[in-house]
């Protein structure tokens, strides 16, 4: 495996450090519920998340990865997505295995560290509070901090320039292709989950440079 000596760190939130599925699957059938359309199964919701609450709630809606529910219809359930989300995040979500220690290992080295995350900041930061990891960050980027999202690189871009690090200095760990995209975009080294959310797919297929099962390997990788 090859060994990374990066300035900074970034760490991408849902699937990655945490496993936030059971709250969005608890928001998503109330919010079926009060649509009177029937409920969907967590392994769906699993597959459906990665890319931010709006395309969850279509993909909800129509029952489908592909989304395209009618437009009056999704501005109606994402008004009442929000406030369900609201009520169950950070409350049914758990920290992936092996996360703590990484984060340890990460910070003994003396590295910058960052979450940079889809999820708008009304929730990520409450989220982050919930399972005790907002003071594991320097900083937190959200959907909603600048006008693009991964796999646009300009979050992790805007990253680097808050650390002050050169591209070739920053690493970014993820677990979707919108992770990899971005790192790759952004000139970033990219180490991914395995046990992540990426639609079902294999992350292997979107080439990362490493892919891991725990970030207890971080010992062996990051030094």
């Amino acid at each position: 495996m090859p060994q990374f000596n990066p300035k900074m760190v970034l760490f991408d939130l849902d699937g990655t450090l945490i496993d936030s599925v059971p709250d969005l699957h608890r928001a998503v059938n109330m919010m079926q519920r009060e649509l009177g359309l029937p409920e969907r199964a967590e392994a769906d919701v699993r597959n459906w998340v990665g890319n931010g609450i709006e395309p969850l709630v279509d993909r909800a809606l129509t029952n489908t990865l592909a989304g395209g529910a009618d437009r009056e219809l999704f501005a109606r359930a994402f008004e009442i997505f929000k406030p369900a989300y609201a009520e169950t995040n950070g409350k049914y979500s758990r920290i992936f295995p092996g996360v703590q220690e990484g984060l340890d290992h990460v910070r003994s080295l003396g590295l910058s560290m960052a979450c940079v995350t889809n999820k708008a900041t009304a929730f990520t930061l409450p989220l982050l509070e919930e399972t005790g990891l907002l003071a594991q960050f320097e900083t937190v980027i959200a959907g909603d901090t600048l006008p693009m999202k991964k796999p646009d690189p300009a979050p992790l871009c805007y990253a680097a320039g808050w650390f002050r690090v050169r591209p070739r200095e920053s690493l970014m760990i993820g677990d979707s292709i919108s992770d990899v995209k971005a790192a790759r975009a952004a000139g970033f080294s990219i180490i991914c989950m395995s046990y992540g959310y990426n639609h079902g797919e294999d992350i292997r297929n979107y080439n990362p440079d490493v892919v891991i099962d725990s970030m207890a390997e971080f010992a062996g990788l990051i030094g």
